[in-house]
């Protein structure tokens, strides 16, 4: 991992035209193909909601993703309970550039509702987690700024700041820690609002590989430092290489 560092000092010292901002891309891409190759994934969640008082609700559901060779991510997350919100289901397809497409599915009118990008800040189903939050990881969606090499609970982090380029985001920018010892996956974001106040703080808690390669969290904890309120979201039964297809992923198999 020092080779890796030093190879982009010395690119930097003998090309002027490099900056700071090269480096920071680089990470970031270096992240993103870190995970490249898992076809498909399904997973199912427990997601609990906690309020400023400290009272406590939760629901439970599944989630499955596509991979997409040529843009990017598909997803469809499902709610299994309670019975208020039982049959929702939300599918976003991430895009490399530009803004993301994304549905929700609401069987209490039987009807599916386009999210405007006006509306993807918004929280998704009552949680600190937004609509945006949905999406994949795209490097090509943000500018990215290399901040610093520090420590992070022991851990040996890359700081890289990035800038959402898309219309409609809630955040006027986050700051993404890089774990540079495991494959550079996530293990926090910092995420700022449209006045670049610290808004939530997202943190990467027990992360596990599978097939060897791709890490996964066994828990995703955002606390939202504005209205007191956090949620987490704990994952069961990891499998990747499923045989999703497109077929999967459509506005159709959203009322199924």
């Amino acid at each position: 991992m020092k080779t890796f560092f030093l190879a982009i000092a010395f690119t930097l010292a003998i090309n002027p035209t490099s900056t700071i901002d090269d480096k920071g891309r680089a990470l970031a891409q270096k992240s993103k193909d870190n995970d490249k190759g898992y076809e498909s994934e399904e997973v199912e969640l427990e997601m609990i909601l906690t309020n400023k008082q400290g009272q406590v609700s939760k629901r439970y559901m599944k989630s499955q993703t596509l991979e997409v060779a040529t843009d990017g991510d598909k997803s469809m997350i499902e709610f299994n309970s309670p019975k208020d919100v039982k049959g929702t289901k939300t599918l976003t397809f991430t895009h490399r550039k530009g803004d993301d497409d994304q549905w929700l599915f609401l069987p209490s009118i039987n009807r599916v509702k386009r999210i405007s990008s006006s509306n993807k800040s918004g929280p998704f189903v009552g949680s600190e987690f937004s609509f945006e939050d949905l999406t994949s990881f795209e490097v090509e969606k943000y500018t990215h700024k290399f901040v610093e090499e520090t420590t992070l609970d022991g851990i040996n982090v890359a700081v890289v700041e990035q800038v959402p380029l898309y219309s409609g985001s809630g955040y006027s920018k986050r700051l993404v820690y890089m774990n540079v010892d495991k494959d550079y996956r996530f293990e926090k974001i910092e995420y700022f609002d449209r006045k670049g106040a610290k808004l939530k703080t997202l943190v990467y808690k027990d992360q596990k590989q599978h097939l060897e390669k791709y890490w996964r969290p066994n828990e995703l904890e955002m606390i939202n430092h504005q209205n007191g309120k956090k949620t987490s979201l704990k994952f069961t039964n990891h499998k990747f290489k499923t045989g999703l297809t497109e077929s999967d992923f459509t506005q159709s198999s959203l009322r199924n």
